[in-house]
């Protein structure tokens, strides 16, 4: 239902609100990918990672979620602050932001930064289901 609520909404503010809302919701952890489109950086990191990010460790902890980020940004939501550049990555774990990332240069600046915001929510120990391939 909130999905065909997205999809027919005209206030593509309140969208990206309801869509981190969601996002923020949720039990487990997930990575948010606030983008606009035209902008060079969430291209390039539409290309260089997240065709693997679902075959990796983060990506089994944290899948991604995206979010169109409107005019203005967002706030609210579990975010701790507003989100007002592209792409930014955000961590949510229950609910709540623990942790982001702005900005993106290449594929080994974002593993890099991605792994100290993900060693906080890292369960492969305890959930042996969650060891698959690490980047």
């Amino acid at each position: 239902m909130i999905a065909s609520w997205l999809l027919g909404c005209k206030s593509i503010a309140a969208a990206a609100v309801l869509s981190a809302l969601c996002c923020a919701s949720a039990g487990g952890a997930e990575l948010a990918v606030y983008r606009r489109d035209g902008c060079p950086y969430c291209a390039r990191f539409e290309r260089e990672v997240a065709p693997i990010y679902p075959k990796t460790r983060q990506g089994a902890l944290a899948p991604l979620k995206w979010v169109q980020l409107p005019a203005g940004g967002v706030r609210g939501g579990g975010l701790k602050e507003p989100v007002i550049a592209t792409p930014t990555f955000v961590l949510f774990e229950g609910g709540r932001e623990i942790g982001r990332i702005t900005g993106y240069l290449n594929d080994d600046m974002f593993w890099g930064l991605l792994g100290s915001l993900v060693a906080g929510i890292d369960r492969s120990e305890e959930n042996p289901r969650l060891q698959v391939n690490s980047r």
